[in-house]
This record gives structure tokens, sequence and C-alpha cells, in this order.
């Protein structure tokens, strides 16, 4: 019997619902969204109902999923009793929007990470400064990505202009929520590494990446990442134990630090990821594929490689699309979004040896 069409709720509608919905319609299903942007980047493939809809949206849908773990925790609960549930599960969105919680996750199964504080008042500030040294990176312990919402503390006079950036009271003199202080770490290199649970329990590993990031945005993956052989078990130990622990169904994403002691954990995303986006080209079956397989109970594809690939965001403003292309190997995706500081608005992927040519059109906008 041929399989029933089915609508995907997916809580979100930026460029990571866009192509989700692009995978789901390969696979002959369709993707609806719960956005307050009308025009935002998934309306080019999927009815966008507004928050003030979402009755209309959970009508329209058969399962939920989401493309963002900021995305409101009540909301995540209340679809998980609609229907076919929502996947992941809201337990791991209450994880991924707490640093505190997340670090607690991590040493609870062994996974290590850097020393760190919970932080409620300047006192605390202080006292985890001279226990952790000095530098010390400060963090909200809800919200901020790409950079936002931290404070790299170097010397003891950052220290009250850290507190006064990131450690804003209300007016009863209570924070909102705790900072989290996280001892600074001599890492080589970032890495992470993207894997894909079914409903079945089923486990799918894509290869351990590298990323560069500058002033906290991703700008670079290179896929496979260089010289990983000695780290590739462990990272897959690591992320399994979350999967499992979280009874997690969907692609899920770990970024890691590279030490000389080994791994360290730095925070999980519940969601496909921008360090996956080469995956469209370069793995048999992309992490946006993989996601919509999981979620709809079907068997997860291949995650090996194809080609050996590099993805490069752009950010802020387009490149020459024609200088772009003219370039052997080259993929193009362009999100339709609006040029904006530090905005990504698209990315490429590069198989082959041709980035070089490609960086430099990046750098010529």
């Amino acid at each position: 019997m041929a399989n029933t069409t089915k609508t995907i709720g997916i809580l979100g509608g930026g460029q990571l619902g866009m192509m989700l919905a692009k995978a789901a319609l390969q696979l002959g299903h369709t993707c609806v969204f719960l956005e307050d942007a009308p025009h935002a980047p998934a309306s080019l493939y999927g009815q966008v109902y507004s928050s003030e809809q979402l009755d209309e949206f959970i009508k329209a849908s058969d399962v939920f999923s989401l493309e963002f773990e900021n995305t409101p925790i009540a909301t995540a609960k209340l679809l998980a009793t609609q229907k076919g549930g929502i996947f992941p599960p809201p337990i791991a969105l209450t994880v991924a929007q707490d640093r505190l919680r997340e670090k607690a996750l991590f040493n609870e199964l062994g996974i290590t990470t850097v020393p760190y504080r919970a932080i409620h008042s300047l006192d605390e500030l202080n006292q985890a400064c001279d226990e952790l040294g000095l530098p010390l990176v400060l963090k909200t312990s809800r919200g901020g990505y790409d950079g936002k919402g931290q404070f790299v503390i170097h010397t003891q006079s950052d220290i009250a202009t850290a507190w006064h950036e990131l450690g804003k009271a209300t007016t009863e003199g209570a924070m909102p929520a705790p900072l989290i202080a996280e001892g600074f770490i001599d890492f080589e290199r970032e890495v992470s590494l993207i894997a894909v649970r079914g409903q079945d329990g089923s486990i799918g590993y894509y290869p351990l990446v590298q990323n560069t990031h500058t002033n906290g945005i991703l700008i670079k993956t290179v896929a496979p990442a260089p010289d990983v052989e000695h780290l590739t078990k462990s990272a897959q130990e690591n992320i399994a134990k979350i999967l499992e622990k979280l009874d997690y169904v969907g692609v899920l994403t770990l970024e890691l630090f590279v030490t000389k002691a080994g791994l360290i954990a730095n925070e999980i995303a519940p969601r496909v990821h921008n360090s996956g986006h080469w995956s469209i080209e370069g793995a048999n079956t992309s992490q946006f594929e993989n996601h919509i397989r999981a979620v709809l109970d079907l068997p997860l594809g291949d995650t090996s490689i194809v080609k050996p690939s590099v993805m490069l965001n752009v950010i802020g403003t387009y490149p020459d699309e024609s200088r772009l292309l003219a370039i052997d190997g080259v993929h193009y995706h362009h999100y339709h979004k609006s040029e904006r500081d530090g905005r990504k608005i698209g990315h490429i992927t590069v198989m082959g040896d041709k980035v070089a040519e490609a960086e430099a059109v990046l750098d010529e906008r």
C-alpha cells in the first residue's frame, strides 16, 4: 500500500524550516509552520500560521517538530499531547534552553565539560573568578546564540563591566535567571557531531566536522574534520548517551572542543544544525531528510559522506551569484532574507578544491 501523505507542523519558519520542507516534499510530504513573520523563508514551501492561529496550525498537522530550540516549552508540551506528538520531545528543549541544566546533564552522563559555576550575585561572580581563574566566560544561562549573551572576563577590572552587561537585576533585586561562569579552556579547534535517532531507537552518525567562528557566528565547516579518527568513537558514545537519556527522536547536534586531553562538550542543539548544511550535497542522506524520516517513523538514511565538502555561510550581504556559480563544485543556497549585518542569509557548499575561490568572492562583497 502506498504511503499516505502527511503534514508536519514545524515550530518556526526560518531557513531551517525551509530546508526541512524541501526535504519533506522530496519524500512526498508537506510542512506547515507556526511563525509570526508571515514572509519568513519557510513561507515559500508551506502555509504559515501566526501564534494566534495555534488551533488552526494543530488542525492542519499530523505530527509536529521544530527548527529552533528557543521555542516556548509550553507550546511544545501542548503539541506532545496532540495527534502524532512532537519530535524531538519537550525535555530536549528544557535542557537546551538552560546552560546550567545542560552542563548538569552532561556531567550526570559522564561527559566532560569545562568547570563552571552558577552565578546569582556579583559576590558569586568574584568568587568564581578566584576559583576558576581568569580569563573566564560569563554567559546568560538562558537565551543568547551566535555569540550573544556572553562576556569574556580577562582581568579583575572586567568583572564589574561583565556584571553590568549581563547581570541585570529586576527592580526587586533578584535576577530573572542565574548566569553561568565557565572556566576558559585552551582548545585546539571546535568540532561538532550530528546524529539522528529514529522512533525505533536506531541511531545514525554523520562524521565529525570542523567549525570556524568569527564573533560567535559560524562561518565555515569542513566535512569531514581532519585528523579526528581517534576522537570519533568518544564523540559518538557521548551523543548516544544524550539521545537515549532524552528518548530523543530526530536530529541532534553536539558541539565540542578538541583539547590535548580529549573532547570537551560545549552544548547541544536539538534540531538540524548549521554545521550540517554541507550534507545536502555532501552526504548520501542530508540531515534534513533524516530528520523528516525520523519524525515520520520512516527508516533512517545512509549518513556517510559522498565527497569531502566545505560549507561557507553567507553573512550580512549577498555575493555575486554569477561569479559564485562559475566556480566548479559550488552549490549556492539563498535564504530569501533581507540583508543585515551579522545575519545568516545563505550558505555555499564547495565540493572539490575551489574553496579559496569561493571565499574570495565572499570577501569582495
